[in-house]
């Protein structure tokens, strides 16, 4: 295991110093999942849901949450990101939504917590939206799926 990069020689949290990286394009997607009643997930597809657009606040919500995530999380760097993405798959079978977000930039440090912000925010505003009508509703499986870039180069899930 490598050492924790935020831990300092005296074992005090640290905010890691990049300036001796070089920029690269880095990249990271992460997913997460919200489980339903079918009822809701219907009506939020349907768009009959009663407070309207749940994907479009849910979207948004998520690419501010990932350009906000240095404020959010206290040794992440505040990050010039190039491109955020949150989209959404329906799964009915499942009775649930899979989040998932794409976020990148060219730059000295990675961008997985942001990944992870997007979907973690977007899956609390689908809940948010909908806990009303159904409050048994089940946020998981929040995860990054692949980065690359930097030293360490490309990883993804297996």
């Amino acid at each position: 295991m490598t050492e924790f990069s935020h831990v300092n020689a005296r074992g005090e949290a640290s905010m890691v110093d990049v300036s001796g990286k070089e920029p690269t394009v880095r990249e990271a997607r992460a997913e997460g999942y919200v489980t339903m009643q079918p009822a809701t997930l219907q009506a939020i597809v349907e768009g009959n849901h009663h407070k309207g657009d749940v994907f479009g606040v849910a979207r948004i919500a998520g690419i501010q949450a990932a350009k906000q995530t240095s404020q959010l999380i206290p040794l992440c760097h505040p990050l010039m990101l190039s491109k955020v993405a949150v989209d959404f798959d329906v799964e009915p079978d499942n009775s649930r939504i899979r989040v998932h977000s794409l976020c990148r930039l060219t730059g000295q440090t990675g961008v997985e917590m942001e990944a992870l912000t997007a979907v973690s925010v977007a899956t609390l505003t689908l809940f948010d939206m909908c806990k009303a009508v159904d409050p048994g509703m089940i946020i998981e499986g929040i995860k990054v799926l692949e980065k690359s870039g930097g030293k360490t180069g490309h990883w993804e899930r297996s």
